[in-house]
């Protein structure tokens, strides 16, 4: 039997597997930060101080870590319908101008817990808008949902530039972006959550996304394994000639399977716009989107594996940021390289020890003491 067919216990699929690959990418990136000619050990402990050591790093880092959970979400709810989604940065900054535009409307009128639950729906509407045409091109034509997604990224940039430049831009000002949002169209930050752990959040902009992004993660479980939708979306990706005998329609279950995806893409944009920059700027996404792709292989699509994978990405980044800090010699292109040992030996690589470890598992199952 081949090693990829031999089933392992959830704690070394979930648990072993995985943080055997981070070690290992770790390990590499040490090896690449000691031949620049600085301590490995040294540069993990800035980095794990500078995003984890304060309230403030904490404050960033759960900022980031938002904004991954979203968009891993994003892909994950498509990938369960065998369906890959690449277009979560465009769709999330689609729904950026739908978050923007109810803001830019409601703000001078109500509290911001009433323009919340609007805010909310309009991104989530602007996000699944613009997954709709690539899900009805996959669905009705045939048309691979990963070259159409990828290109409504491009579409949806210059449609963006467009909007700001044009038609959002303050008069008088160079800056292409939005005006400032009043306080009834920002979220409030989470001071009182860093408070509570004895920390100050300071400066991080820690905002009320980040709960919603953790609600979106318990109602995303709900959907794909307690209700009969995300059983039908499940079989589609398993197996799409089973779908078909069992009477589930394949147009239907990519259409909604992508509008969900869209809306949780567009949903991230909640998190920069309403409640970092309080206004809709050029570019806000910051490759959140294609970071989702990464988090959400790291998290086996699975909402708590999305969390953790997303926090440390979160950690990555913020940790990153400091560390080129005070590390001069270890540049920001090094930290994109260290991310990217993460994603090659975690997603791309993160089979490539199995064949070794369901060896040592089995071994260990026949000795006397694992049989016991």
């Amino acid at each position: 039997m081949s090693t990829a067919s031999v089933p392992l216990p959830g704690w070394i699929n979930y648990g072993v597997i995985p943080l055997v690959n981070l070690a290992l990418a770790f390990f590499f990136s040490g090896i690449v930060v000691w031949a620049i000619g600085e301590n490995p050990f040294e540069a993990l402990q800035l980095l794990l101080v500078g995003a984890l050591g304060r309230g403030e790093g904490i404050g960033f880092t759960l900022f980031y870590t938002t904004s991954f959970i979203f968009t891993g979400l994003s892909v994950a709810v498509a990938i369960h319908s065998g369906l890959f989604n690449i277009g979560s940065e465009g769709q999330a900054y689609l729904g950026g101008l739908g978050a923007a535009l109810v803001a830019l409307s409601l703000d001078a009128y109500v509290p911001w817990y009433v323009t919340m639950p609007f805010a909310v729906i309009g991104a989530a509407l602007f996000g699944a808008a613009c997954a709709a045409i690539p899900a009805w091109l996959q669905a009705k034509r045939g048309s691979h949902i990963v070259i159409t997604t990828i290109m409504f990224n491009f579409i949806v940039s210059s449609l963006m530039n467009y909007v700001l430049v044009h038609m959002l831009i303050v008069p008088g000002k160079m800056a292409p972006e939005s005006r400032t949002f009043l306080p009834g169209g920002q979220l409030p930050k989470l001071d009182w959550l860093i408070a509570m752990f004895g920390g100050k959040l300071g400066a991080a902009p820690l905002n009320f996304s980040f709960l919603i992004a953790l609600i979106m993660c318990f109602l995303v479980w709900v959907l794909i394994w307690r209700t009969k939708l995300g059983y039908e979306m499940r079989t589609l990706g398993i197996s799409p000639s089973a779908a078909s005998y069992a009477g589930i329609g394949y147009s239907k279950i990519v259409m909604i399977t992508m509008l969900i995806s869209g809306g949780l893409a567009g949903m991230m944009a909640l998190n920069p716009v309403m409640g970092a920059s309080a206004r809709l700027q050029i570019e806000f996404v910051g490759g959140a989107g294609f970071v989702g792709i990464a988090v959400s292989l790291m998290g086996r699509n699975h909402p708590a594996g999305i969390v953790l994978s997303a926090l440390l990405f979160g950690i990555l980044y913020q940790g990153g940021a400091e560390l080129s800090f005070d590390m001069p010699a270890i540049t920001r292109d090094m930290i994109v390289v260290i991310q990217g040992m993460v994603i090659l030996f975690a997603g791309a690589l993160e089979y490539m020890l199995r064949p070794a470890i369901v060896r040592a598992y089995q071994q260990f199952a026949r000795s006397p003491a694992g049989g016991r």
